[in-house]
């Protein structure tokens, strides 16, 4: 799809969002994207990984504005946030990042206007680059049980942190979740009797997802011998409330919660073992969960709902998996294909 629409700069400046004031300009503006992020964090509930990818695109929205004299919220305008996505057109960006700074753009002039009580908002007419449709990497069955059995081959030895890789991908796999939402997991948070994990999605929404007995084994055994001897790494007793991260499900070799990075690096370097087709992470397992759902005839609502999407055009991505995966089935199998 072409984004000529970003090639052509506007016949005439836009509308300064408010009149300009007085002092230090390029304070005024990064104080205000600080204060923009304190509401999304402290009012909508975003992730670390959410506000970390807003202030990078509002911080260089900030550079560039600054670089043509407009140093303050008040100076923004339509034709300088025009140009600042044209110049990351022809600075070759992909159109997913073009997308999501225009949508960090409009929502950071939106809460200006509504927290200013004024109507202008220079980012209203701005529009974003749709992006390009990319079909998740999907790991065949055979490639799943060739990975989950020879991750349980290595936690069959006992050893904590086998224990812990073998339940981290089971669950992963069970239950669809994204790695945020899997690090943030408290003990409380896991139902074995139900077979249930309650997450804390995006926004922080909880929902409550399933899983199955063989995601339900590899927890058992994490929680009976690998996790006592993990925790017992950060210094206290096994068993005691007050050592570091007490409550979180998943600990690193030191005893402490698991990280987001811990988890991609470890699923990238077996993903990767396993072969396929190009580099993948956690989110892959992900994806792959969700597929496979659909292959096996899950209604898309429930695994809409799986997934903590709010819109069900994301989920109907994995349609368009399954219907690639069904079109090379067709093409291998069917004599007149």
């Amino acid at each position: 799809m072409s984004i000529s629409w970003l090639c052509s700069p506007p016949k005439a400046a836009g509308r300064p969002f408010l009149a300009s004031s007085e002092g230090n300009h390029t304070v005024q503006l990064n104080n205000d994207i600080d204060e923009f992020l304190r509401y999304l964090s402290a009012e909508r509930g975003y992730s670390v990984h959410t506000l970390r990818a807003y202030r990078t695109d509002l911080n260089q929205l900030a550079g560039f504005a600054g670089d043509r004299g407009v140093e303050a919220s008040a100076d923004l305008s339509l034709e300088l946030l025009r140009e600042w996505l044209w110049a990351a057109t022809q600075a070759g960006l992909a159109r997913a990042t073009l997308a999501r700074r225009s949508a960090s753009a409009r929502s950071f002039t939106a809460w200006l206007a509504r927290s200013h009580d004024d109507s202008a908002d220079p980012a209203a007419r701005l529009r974003s680059p749709k992006p390009g449709r990319t079909l998740p990497r999907v790991i065949t069955h055979t490639q799943m049980t060739d990975l989950l059995d020879l991750l349980a081959a290595r936690a069959s030895g006992g050893e904590a942190l086998a224990l812990r890789d073998l339940a981290i991908v089971e669950l992963l796999y069970a239950s669809a979740l994204r790695v945020s939402e899997l690090v943030g997991l408290d003990l409380p948070d896991v139902d074995l009797d139900r077979l249930t994990v309650r997450v804390t999605g995006k926004g922080a929404k909880e929902r409550v997802v399933p899983f199955g007995v063989p995601a339900k084994r590899a927890l058992v055994e994490y929680l009976r011998q690998a996790r006592p001897a993990l925790l017992a790494q950060a210094g206290a007793p096994p068993n005691s409330a007050t050592a570091p991260n007490a409550v979180a499900l998943l600990l690193g070799r030191t005893g402490r919660r698991l990280g987001v990075r811990g988890v991609y690096r470890l699923v990238a370097a077996l993903l990767d073992a396993i072969g396929g087709t190009g580099p993948a992470g956690p989110h892959a397992l992900r994806h792959t969960a969700a597929t496979h759902l659909l292959d096996g005839g899950a209604d898309l609502r429930a695994v809409q709902e799986l997934l903590g999407h709010v819109s069900l055009g994301t989920t109907q991505i994995y349609t368009h998996v399954s219907a690639e995966r069904l079109k090379a089935s067709y093409g291998l199998a069917h004599p007149r294909a």
